[in-house]
């Protein structure tokens, strides 16, 4: 079969992200163009939408973070212009200030024309309930604009993964941590069908779904009468999740529980995790949905969610 996965989990590793991490022990290979392209050929991937797993900070100001997210977003768009019909791109904000997040956005939308946005679970602690990251959820919610919210360490990281690294359990743990904040404190009663995409199938959140549900009705749990387990429910069946590390049954029954084959978009961890490990989650996909649902999910989704991947 021709290439025709469309990959909405691919890291962009170059240029300005390489130049930052060149400091980094043990860093991983240099990323390039041609060979992410030969790597996308061996896996019948016809386009990646490449994203940074992170939102840069400065330690005094903002200016630093505002320079390193334009200067990655323009060579996203380089690369999209170089090679047409093959990449895509969530766009990197910098995470040290709300109005220069929003100031990004615009440019990084309306001027770079990138494909949606990538967040991260937390920013400095700053959970996805947080009213800090509100202007900017309701411009993605008025924009109808798909964000990939990328997990990422908690504060107390270290303590919670027991000394390993913080992506074998506590990355997943923290997307379900964000989005039971988001849901517990309002957020998708403001801004009903905010496109989320959340990685790795949800993490742990869809085997949690029904007690998070359950706790919405409990006294303290929340603020608001809007927040009963129906709209827990309906909450997370309209969410988006992508298959990176999650092709296998463990991950993908729990999902599928929690919302429909039209909701999973194909994604890898490109970038990220191993050859070896991409393929086994591909194979794993392919025996666990058959025809037109595995067709949606590795295709069809993603072009119904992305108009813009067809203009170039």
């Amino acid at each position: 079969m021709a290439a025709h996965r469309i990959d909405v989990h691919a890291h962009y590793f170059g240029g300005a992200v390489a130049t930052m991490a060149a400091a980094v022990p043990g860093r991983r290979e240099l990323w390039t163009a041609d060979a992410t392209l030969a790597a996308m050929e061996r896996t019948g991937t016809a386009l990646q939408i490449l994203s940074v797993p992170f939102l840069p900070q400065s330690r005094s100001g903002g200016a630093n973070a505002r320079v390193f997210a334009r200067r990655v977003n323009e060579e996203l768009a380089s690369l999209i212009d170089k090679h047409p019909g093959r990449f895509g791109a969530f766009a990197c904000l910098p995470g040290d200030d709300a109005d220069a997040m929003l100031d990004e956005l615009a440019y990084a939308l309306d001027v770079l024309h990138l494909n949606g946005i990538g967040l991260t679970s937390n920013v400095a602690g700053r959970y996805l309930g947080d009213p800090w990251w509100d202007p900017l959820l309701e411009e993605l919610a008025s924009r109808s604009v798909p964000a990939l919210v990328h997990p990422t360490s908690c504060r107390h990281a270290a303590d919670l993964a027991l000394g390993r690294h913080p992506s074998v359990i506590e990355f997943p743990f923290d997307t379900a941590r964000t989005i039971t904040d988001a849901l517990f404190a309002g957020v998708f009663h403001r801004h009903p069908d905010l496109p989320l995409i959340l990685p790795h199938l949800g993490g742990p959140l869809p085997s949690l779904a029904w007690r998070i549900a359950e706790c919405a009705g409990m006294p303290g749990a929340h603020d608001h009468d809007v927040v009963t387990a129906e709209h827990v429910t309906a909450v997370l069946a309209s969410l988006y999740y992508d298959t990176a590390m999650g092709g296998s049954p463990h991950a993908l029954l729990p999902a599928l529980q929690v919302t429909s084959p039209e909701h999973l978009l194909f994604g890898t961890d490109a970038g990220a995790a191993p050859p070896a490990t991409i393929d086994r989650a591909i194979t794993a996909l392919a025996a666990g949905l058959k025809g037109g649902d595995l067709r949606a999910v590795e295709h069809d989704n993603a072009v119904r969610l992305f108009p813009r991947l067809t203009a170039h």
